[in-house]
């Protein structure tokens, strides 16, 4: 239990940072500022007062209904605010209280408010890709485990990949299968993650998503052809190789080597 203390400082800086991204992810798609107003009810536009706008709690205690009119909010509030708090302990256990903590949790933050925008709209807005790259290729002049070489070639390496496949896609197939979007994405995973978390986040996020497109084919059965957004996958495949990197790489190697 002592172990746990810790760690909860962790939890509650990442829920209210998540608290900040469910703005993001609500207002950027609609070109709002982040920063003003304050939190209101989107319903009836009631002021959310700072004693009700507590991450998780408030959500509980209000049975996730606004105060005022009593339209329900989506659970997507807690889920964003829990997940973001889970995370901010994933990283100060990796990292410990250190700058590489804080520089990959920025990008964690990042990746969270992509993938729920992507989610609801199949967009993935420019306004946090292309300054995600800037600074992810700035970051690595301070990250211990990247060098500056290696940001450079991951971003360019990343980018490149996607256009090249959504360009033979569109070739073969006389359709777009893939967005700007999702190239933009991947080259900032690059920035920030190297070339190597560039192949392994490819990886894992198409293992991810053909079995999710998979599974949706067997649920609803309406043949081959779904909207799926790669950029949720992408994200999750980023976060997985940034915690879980290194044993995946080291566990494909022994496999391979017959060990």
């Amino acid at each position: 239990m002592d172990n746990l203390i810790p760690l909860i400082i962790p939890f509650l800086f990442g829920a209210v940072v998540g608290s900040f991204l469910n703005v993001c992810i609500y207002r950027i798609p609609l070109g709002m500022s982040i920063v003003t107003p304050p939190s209101s009810c989107p319903n009836c536009g009631s002021r959310v007062p700072f004693y009700l706008n507590v991450p998780i709690l408030s959500y509980l205690i209000l049975a996730g209904k606004c105060s005022s009119c009593k339209v329900s909010f989506s659970a997507r509030y807690p889920v964003v605010e829990a997940l973001t708090g889970l995370l901010a302990v994933f990283t100060f256990m990796k990292f410990g209280p250190s700058t590489d903590a804080l520089i990959y949790y920025a990008f964690i933050s990042a990746l969270i408010v992509i993938t729920f925008i992507d989610l609801d709209l199949q967009i993935i807005p420019d306004v946090i890709s292309l300054p995600g790259i800037v600074l992810g290729f700035a970051a690595s002049f301070v990250l211990f485990d990247l060098t500056v070489l290696e940001s450079a070639i991951g971003l360019l390496v990343g980018g490149g990949i996607l256009y090249l496949i959504a360009f033979g896609y569109h070739l073969i197939t006389g359709h777009e299968g893939m967005g700007g979007g999702d190239i933009k994405l991947l080259a900032m995973i690059g920035a920030f993650l190297g070339w190597k978390g560039v192949l392994l986040t490819l990886l894992l996020s198409s293992f991810t998503g053909a079995i999710t497109g998979g599974v949706l084919m067997y649920a609803f059965g309406k043949g081959g052809r779904y909207a799926i957004p790669f950029g949720p996958f992408l994200a999750l495949g980023a976060v997985l190789h940034l915690f879980f990197g290194e044993r995946l790489i080291s566990w494909y190697i022994m496999r391979a080597s017959g060990f």
